[in-house]
């Protein structure tokens, strides 16, 4: 019977004609070796779709105990000193450090990290005070500044009505949180930072806006938000080009707010 081969025939010659366009397209590579042939390319990379001669990612070892630094990360405090760290003038920064923690030390200023970092995946333990003083903004009130410009807010939203871009995990002064994720005072609590900085060209023009994506406790409360620019309090200014790194910045606004658990990633 002379069905089957015309009909292998006629595939063939479908298949060739299909993969002709591709390749005039683009579409797929126009040299792939063994099993890749024919496969597609990926978006924006000159890989193919489950290319075996890709890259293997590199290994990172995940910290043993949930929230701890992984491998890779740079770790800005581990409990014992503020070496890495100065006040806003380079000196060496005062704050008190005890049993695994930094407090906010009442007028000694704002500290950042004498090490500047761009975009990051940043991890931050954070405590209000146990015991309950003001309401408001008044109340547990600090703040984590990336790029010592842009900040997510520090504050006891426990039972604490505030202006809602001012209450704990907020772009300040610019987005809300998704919900309010506070634990009780004197609770333990942790913020994981996405964060990618804004990119200027040469002449200092804005060419993308800093992103944010934050969870608060495990729980997102911030999805890609885009800054409008610095954080500030009753202001909106504008971008302003800047380094490309930046140091990371602490907020000293009267409250014995304690830190511990503080590493970064940079991405």
């Amino acid at each position: 019977m002379s069905w089957k081969p015309i009909s292998i025939s006629v595939f063939s010659v479908l298949a060739g004609a299909a993969l002709c366009e591709l390749l005039l397209k683009g579409v797929i590579a126009e040299e792939a070796p063994g099993w890749n042939a024919g496969l597609p390319r990926q978006h924006k990379s000159k890989w193919l779709v489950q290319d075996g001669n890709r890259p293997q990612p590199t290994v990172v070892t995940p910290a043993k105990e949930p929230g701890g630094p992984p491998s890779d990360a740079v770790v800005l405090f581990d409990g014992k000193d503020l070496s890495g760290w100065t006040t806003a003038k380079g000196e060496p920064a005062a704050w008190t450090v005890e049993n695994g923690y930094m407090e906010v030390a009442k007028g000694k200023g704002d500290i950042q990290t004498k090490q500047g970092f761009g975009d990051c995946q940043l991890h931050v333990e954070w405590a209000a005070p146990e015991v309950v003083v003001g309401e408001s903004q008044g109340r547990g009130n600090s703040g984590v500044f990336l790029m010592s410009t842009y900040e997510i807010q520090v504050l006891d939203c426990y039972n604490n009505k505030t202006y809602a871009d001012g209450s704990a995990g907020s772009v300040y002064g610019q987005y809300p949180p998704l919900v309010n994720a506070c634990r009780k005072p004197g609770e333990w609590q942790a913020y994981d930072i996405v964060f990618h900085a804004p990119r200027f060209d040469a002449d200092g023009k804005l060419l993308a806006p800093a992103r944010f994506t934050v969870f608060h406790n495990g729980v997102l409360i911030q999805d890609n938000e885009e800054a409008t620019g610095p954080t500030g309090h009753h202001v909106r200014p504008p971008y302003a080009a800047h380094a490309a790194k930046m140091p990371l910045k602490l907020q000293d606004h009267g409250n014995p707010v304690r830190f511990r658990n503080i590493w970064i990633r940079e991405i």
